[in-house]
C-alpha cells in the first residue's frame, strides 16, 4: 500500500481525535475505579453514561478509519496504519499512544469489572443475612439479653 497524502493526512487528523477521547476514556475507568473502592454507587450512573457516549464517539472514529482504508481497497492494520503515517511522525506517535491506552483501558475496565462483582456478591451476601434475620427475628428480655425465639409453637395453641 502506497502513501497516499491526502488519506495520511485525514488519517492523521482522525487519530488525533481518537487519542484525545481515548485519554478522556481512560480518565472515566480511573474515575469509576475510585468511586467503586470508595462505595460511591449513587455516582456510577454518571459515569456509566458519559462512558457509553464516549465509547460511541470512539466507535465512529474507528468506523471512519475503516471507511477511509475501505475507499481505497485496504484494510486497517497497524502496519498499514504506519505505511500511511509515515509522513507523518507527531500521528504515528499518536496511533502508538492510542494502541497502549487501548490496552491499559482494556485492563483498567477488567479491573473494574471485577470490582463490580464484589460488590455484588458482598450485597447478596448481606441481603441473603438480612433475610435469613427477618424469618428468625430476634426476642429481647426485660434485661435487654436476646433469648432463642419460640419454635413452631403458634399464640393460643397449647
Amino acid at each position: 500500500m502506497a502513501a497516499d497524502p491526502g488519506l495520511s493526512n485525514r488519517l492523521a487528523r482522525l487519530i488525533h481525535d481518537e487519542r484525545t477521547g481515548m485519554r478522556t476514556f481512560l480518565e472515566l475507568l480511573k474515575r469509576e475505579e475510585a468511586l467503586l473502592i470508595a462505595g460511591q454507587i449513587d455516582a456510577l450512573s454518571t459515569i456509566a453514561e458519559e462512558k457509553t457516549q464516549l465509547y460511541r464517539s470512539l466507535q465512529r472514529l474507528s468506523d471512519e478509519r475503516t471507511m477511509m482504508f475501505a475507499r481505497v481497497g485496504a484494510k486497517v492494520s497497524n502496519e498499514n496504519i504506519r505505511i500511511v503515517l509515515a509522513q507523518a511522525p507527531d500521528a504515528l506517535t499518536a496511533w502508538e499512544e492510542i494502541v497502549t491506552l487501548a490496552e491499559e483501558a482494556k485492563e483498567r475496565n477488567r479491573v473494574n469489572g471485577q470490582l463490580i462483582v464484589e460488590r455484588l456478591q458482598n450485597n447478596q451476601q448481606a441481603l441473603t443475612t438480612l433475610l435469613a434475620a427477618a424469618e428468625h427475628p430476634q426476642i429481647y428480655g426485660p434485661d435487654g439479653q436476646s433469648r432463642p425465639t419460640a419454635s413452631s409453637r403458634h399464640l393460643g395453641s397449647v
